[in-house]
């Protein structure tokens, strides 16, 4: 693709409303789903299962999703048909709940949990093959492939408000809803589910107007099965080593912080008091708390911009001291919702930092004719394995660490998340300093490279 290529209007409208709506899904996903599958009946073992099954999915989807779009040079169907069937997906879920599956069994609500909860599990597998299909796959490559070096920082800006924006608005409405009612009820779940599924729905259908394909002049000559083993070449790890160090980076820091962040709404619901945020919230601390996101989404977007003119090098370890502290922090603040929010912060700030520099190392050093098949291999680093890793230790640390316990809706007693989470999230994450220390040579080779031309 030339370097002279710009983002018109109907790019950058795209980039906005598939990036956010695709990040809001999957924050939903990755968070909200995790606190259903607790209303329905299930426990932290049933939502490390879920991860486990929706991580495995979400691989071999983007895996082979991605090496068709490659070989069919196609990327608007995927995306577009990707994102109409996602939300409809999502939409089933408001109609996934024991009482119904009772009544469609004929039996009482305690006999239908059971069956309830592996519903959740089988539909939430079908959910993530269609968002892995449109965005991990279709709309990660789309981004890659209308990427150049004149419009890269604009891309990358806009990829790192996306993602903070989008975890606030999954957050707020969290706390719309549970913030002065601990008694959620099914309509309030199906409403939400109902609402989020049909503006997913619509996003692919104002897409079949508006995207246009990146992959046009591509021309792939490789069958359609060595496509799909592409990435997986002795060779190709060789000649591409840049970009596999990108991955391990990406995958130690995705396993860290997959040890939290699945069960964070679970840890506000059950182990901090959600109900004090309503008496929090005064008008001037409301204004403080929207300058704090302004100036931390204008902090992001400033290092973003600043990395691609003096390199990402000088950014990665201070992001991951922020991160590391911040995790420590938070784990110390226990269950003083007030000295959390404010370790929180500091978390965020980190952990928005190392996902934008590793995800635009990732893309840097991506192939421009490969970006399809590459999808695949980078979903092991970001989703397989830190899904089933990272749940599975939070599971185990919980059951052995956490303090308290609640009772669900269905009688049974069950551990909160404990704040060693994140703890054992800071201690994984001191990792990430190994493979650190050779991704910043080879920012820093490739960086004399360009200085050179």
């Amino acid at each position: 693709m030339s370097d002279n290529k710009k983002l018109s209007p109907s790019i950058l409208l795209n980039i906005i409303l598939f990036g956010f709506m695709g990040q809001v899904a999957w924050a939903v996903e990755n968070n909200f789903f995790n606190l259903y599958m607790l209303k329905v009946g299930g426990n932290m073992h049933d939502i490390s299962v879920m991860i486990g099954v929706s991580a495995i999915v979400a691989f071999l989807t983007t895996l082979f999703m991605g090496s068709l779009s490659d070989k069919i040079n196609k990327r608007k169907i995927f995306i577009c048909a990707g994102y109409i069937l996602w939300g409809l997906t999502v939409i089933a879920f408001a109609i996934i709940n024991p009482e119904t599956v009772a009544k469609l069994m004929g039996t009482d609500v305690g006999a239908a949990v059971s069956v309830t909860v592996t519903l959740v599990i089988i539909m939430d597998g079908f959910m993530t093959f269609m968002g892995s299909t449109s965005n991990d796959a279709a709309f990660n490559a789309w981004i890659t492939d209308i990427g150049t070096s004149s419009n890269r920082s604009k891309i990358e800006s806009l990829l790192a408000i996306i993602p903070v924006v989008a975890t606030l608005a999954v957050t707020g409405s969290f706390g719309a809803i549970f913030g002065n009612n601990n008694e959620v009820g099914q309509k309030e779940y199906s409403l939400y589910f109902l609402v989020l599924g049909a503006i997913v729905t619509v996003c692919g259908i104002i897409g079949i107007f508006t995207v246009k394909e990146s992959r046009t002049n591509v021309k792939t000559t490789a069958g359609f099965v060595e496509t799909l083993v592409y990435g997986f070449k002795p060779s190709v790890i060789k000649n591409n080593k840049s970009l596999y160090i990108s991955l391990v980076c990406m995958g130690v820091f995705s396993v860290s912080s997959q040890v939290f962040f699945p069960y964070i709404f679970i840890y506000l619901d059950k182990h901090l008091d959600m109900s004090a945020l309503g008496s929090m919230l005064t008008p001037g601390r409301i204004v403080l708390a929207l300058i704090t996101v302004v100036l931390m989404i204008s902090a992001l977007v400033y290092m973003i911009v600043m990395s691609d003119r003096k390199g990402k090098a000088p950014y990665l370890f201070p992001a991951v001291v922020l991160y590391l502290i911040g995790l420590i922090l938070v784990f110390f603040a226990d269950d003083n919702i007030y000295y959390f929010l404010l370790a929180a912060v500091v978390t965020i700030v980190g952990y928005g930092l190392l996902m934008i520099m590793l995800g635009a190392a990732v893309r840097d050093f991506t192939p421009e004719d490969k970006t399809g098949q590459l999808q695949g291999i980078r979903m092991i680093f970001s989703v397989l394995l830190p899904m089933l890793i990272g749940p599975s230790v939070a599971e185990k640390i919980s059951t052995k660490y956490s303090a308290t316990t609640y009772v669900n809706d269905y009688g049974e007693i069950l551990p909160t998340p404990a704040p060693h989470i994140f703890l054992a999230s800071a201690v994984i994450g001191v990792f990430i300093v190994i493979p650190l220390i050779f991704l910043v040579k080879e920012f820093k080779k490739n960086q004399a490279v360009q200085e050179s031309k």
